[in-house]
């Protein structure tokens, strides 16, 4: 596994997105998970990527069983401010309100939050401190302001924000230095590749992208609508319904005869065109399962001629994100 930098820090180029562990793609199967988990370590995937609304919690529980004893092996990121527990949130008007989902970006929520998931994890500091999502009703600039406190008091090493554009970017840096942005990035979804792709490059800012297997859809497993579970809430998003299912399909042809090509399978190719967005790039792919794991961590051995990186150049998901009230808090 090669290296590439957060911060002062250098970590696997791939990296390993946790959710679908404890939540949104189907059961979960805790020992499986922690196989995985653990046989990362191994292939030196050491940059896991968690949010304590993944599971309500769950899976930053389940982390904690492994970190527990790896601890000083793993760089650990987490992420606050999609409410899970309304309890917590000083957006009482959209709690009254019943609101499908609630954004909490101050201070007094972000301290709350930061508690619960160091108690959860079973550690005492995070490496990785993201915004999940930006909360309107809060100057940016107060909710990393709160951040930064974190950072002084050495319970944070380095500030993250997700789904951001550069305008939000460049207010955060002149309240404290923002480390790494974590947009989604793939050959389905090039939403970021003409602003904050090059702005994070040339500001020395590590880009994190997550879902770069297009949340699985590129690596060819799935061939129909009735292959996801219906407990998967992947059967929710836009992308993977009707005419846009089939639409998709198409693009993931593409991908399916690259790799056919160079006999590898088409998640190694969706994987190889991320890192070779820019050495600043880190994806990280989510899995539970081991064999997967070990298929995404050949990627990057993976080499695309000039000649490969044209033809997937057009390649584009046809589809919204998410569905409506998950679009509505996507900033650019």
């Amino acid at each position: 596994m090669k290296h590439r930098t957060i911060g002062l820090d250098s970590v696997g180029e791939i990296g390993l997105g946790c959710m679908g562990m404890s939540w949104a793609y189907g059961s979960p199967d805790d020992a499986e998970s922690i196989r995985t988990l653990n046989r990362a370590l191994e292939l030196g995937i050491n940059f896991w990527d968690t949010a304590d609304v993944y599971g309500s919690g769950k899976n930053e529980e389940l982390l904690s069983k492994v970190l527990k004893d790896r601890r000083d092996d793993v760089f650990l990121a987490t992420k606050f401010g999609n409410v899970f527990d309304r309890a917590m949130t000083s957006h009482q008007d959209l709690v009254a309100a019943n609101a499908p989902w609630i954004v909490d970006g101050t201070p007094e929520y972000i301290k709350k939050a930061f508690d619960q998931s160091i108690k959860r994890l079973g550690v005492d500091h995070i490496d990785l401190y993201y915004q999940h999502r930006v909360d309107d009703r809060v100057p940016i600039e107060e909710t990393v302001g709160a951040m930064k406190e974190l950072v002084d008091q050495g319970k944070v090493r380095y500030i993250g924000l997700s789904e951001v554009g550069v305008e939000t970017i460049e207010r955060a840096r002149k309240v404290a230095p923002i480390t790494a942005v974590q947009n989604e990035l793939s050959l389905w979804t090039r939403d970021f590749e003409d602003d904050v792709l090059p702005y994070t490059e040339q500001n020395g800012i590590t880009f994190v992208a997550y879902s770069p297997l297009g949340r699985g859809f590129l690596t060819g497993e799935i061939k129909k609508f009735e292959d996801l579970a219906e407990t998967d809430g992947r059967r929710n998003m836009p992308r993977f319904q009707g005419d846009n299912f089939e639409t998709n399909l198409k693009l993931v042809s593409v991908v399916e005869e690259i790799a056919a090509r160079k006999c590898v399978a088409p998640a190694q190719i969706a994987l190889a065109w991320v890192l070779a967005q820019g050495e600043h790039v880190i994806p990280i792919p989510g899995t539970k399962r081991v064999k997967w794991l070990e298929q995404n961590a050949l990627s990057a051995g993976v080499q695309l001629t000039s000649e490969d990186l044209d033809e997937l150049k057009s390649l584009e998901g046809t589809g919204d994100r998410y569905g409506m009230t998950g679009m509505a808090f996507l900033k650019r």
